[in-house]
């Protein structure tokens, strides 16, 4: 299996105590493989991805990569523009 591309992302967790609330943020990354598109707890096959978009959210550059699949949208909180990432899936997967 081949990487073509990775993409990362983050996920918060969120600890809250009896006097605090403490937001500990994970990177992780999504790998474009030419079969298969993986994350930290999925898997999707390309048979089931449909498309890839991107919302950005404020002025620096990071927002929202939505993976549209035949099981539903899921999204992922980006820092920096996964333009080159969803091109990555395009010029492979979508010719």
């Amino acid at each position: 299996m081949k990487l073509l591309a990775q993409q990362p992302y983050f996920k918060v967790e969120r600890k809250v105590t009896s006097i605090e609330q403490i937001d500990i943020e994970h990177e992780r990354a999504l790998k474009l493989f030419d079969q298969k598109i993986t994350s930290q707890n999925r898997e999707f096959s390309m048979e089931d991805i449909l498309d890839m978009s991107y919302r950005e959210i404020g002025n620096d550059g990071g927002g929202l990569l939505y993976l549209h699949t035949s099981k539903g949208v899921f999204s992922y909180t980006v820092k920096d523009s996964p333009l080159a990432f969803i091109e990555a899936y395009r010029k492979h997967f979508r010719a």
